[in-house]
């Protein structure tokens, strides 16, 4: 959704009509995850997508019979290799894509929302005759209803709930907001805000790093303590470039797990304070660039300075997957991969050798 504000407002703005696609569940390999969106207007206009390609053009029909009835439907495409086969999805997997009208209001409040970077959850209900019924939920308010006071209370908490760990998911209640029950069935999309990327030292590395982690999705964050390296144009992709000395910049900054901390520094006067408070942390990644000598002198400083050998462990380094960079830019990629790799719980290799699917399960529930 966020990428697509700008079209959306501009269309409305010229009095179109909208329909939004979103993509609420996947099974097996499928290219995009849940939380994934298309919109289409009345002109037959398209942004975003939901499938990378696969089924843009029976979502796009869909949609389009959206504008015209003003009414929801949850569409599954990819039941059978054949069907996959039938509107393109040819990767064998199976997504489920929620189509339906744009709800202004919604729309409006969720816009502002995500413009000033607020946590916010939108409750959709894909069935039933209040299929397409909204619950935006903020930490502190909700607006909108799915029609029942009780479900309302208990698609609120299950929403905070997702929040908190930046989730999608469709959740199954009874009728009243019941938690055993299959009745009605939710798609909860959570907006947290972008998560942070920590790059310190302003190095002719960076700037590739800040690139690619822009690119990414991360809010990105460069921190040296030289002033005349920390500077907005060495690393211009930067969201902000901060003169500080790394461990006193940490110690004060905003880490949780979703965080990336990337030490480019390779310099033990910096480096050893910076990463015995980097291990204390949650962050979801910690690498440091190097040589296996340089690593292996931290090693012999963090353990020097009480750092456990579980700790230590955590830290990527020499940083980045065995792909043969050299260049800033190759190593940016090196880095990035290694990134999502960690995220994802995967070694690395080469997909063609591998006998994993080719992307991670993403629903959190049967649709």
């Amino acid at each position: 959704m966020i990428d697509l504000l700008d079209t959306i407002e501009g269309w409305r703005a010229g009095g179109q009509r909208v329909a939004l696609a979103t993509v609420v569940g996947v099974e097996r390999s499928a290219p995009r995850d849940p939380g994934a969106m298309l919109a289409v207007n009345d002109r037959g206009e398209i942004a975003g997508s939901v499938s990378g390609g696969c089924v843009e053009g029976a979502v796009y029909e869909e949609a389009r019979d959206a504008i015209a009835t003003g009414r929801a439907r949850l569409v599954t495409y990819g039941i059978s290799d054949d069907d996959a086969i039938s509107v393109g999805l040819t990767c064998g997997g199976t997504i489920h894509v929620f189509i339906e009208p744009l709800d202004a209001p919604i729309f409006e409040r969720l816009a502002a929302a995500l413009r000033d970077a607020q946590p916010v959850a939108l409750v959709t209900q894909l069935d039933g005759e209040r299929s397409g019924a909204k619950l935006l939920v903020f930490a502190g308010e909700a607006l909108g209803t799915l029609g029942d006071p009780r479900l309302d209370d208990a698609a609120r908490g299950e929403a905070r709930a997702r929040l908190a760990v930046g989730e999608n998911a469709i959740r199954s209640f009874g009728e009243h907001g019941e938690p055993i029950g299959d009745a009605v069935r939710v798609f909860i999309c959570s907006y947290a805000p972008k998560p942070d990327m920590y790059i310190f030292g302003a190095i002719d590395f960076s700037r590739a790093m800040a690139h690619v982690g822009k690119t990414l999705g991360y809010r990105v964050t460069v921190v040296d303590a030289r002033p005349l390296f920390a500077t907005r144009a060495r690393v211009p992709d930067a969201d902000d470039v901060i003169v500080a000395w790394p461990d006193e910049f940490l110690a004060g900054a905003r880490v949780d797990e979703r965080s990336a901390l990337i030490v480019l520094t390779h310099d033990v006067k910096f480096d050893v304070p910076l990463l015995q408070l980097a291990v204390r942390t949650p962050a979801a990644y910690i690498g440091a660039m190097g040589s296996r000598n340089t690593h292996a002198n931290r090693i012999a400083a963090l353990r020097g300075a009480g750092v456990g050998d579980d700790d230590i462990a955590r830290i990527f380094a020499p940083v980045g997957l065995d792909i043969g960079a050299r260049t800033p830019e190759e190593t940016a990629v090196s880095i990035a991969a290694e990134i999502i790799a960690v995220r994802e719980g995967r070694a690395g290799g080469h997909l063609t050798k591998s006998g994993l699917p080719i992307h991670n399960a993403r629903s959190a529930a049967p649709v």
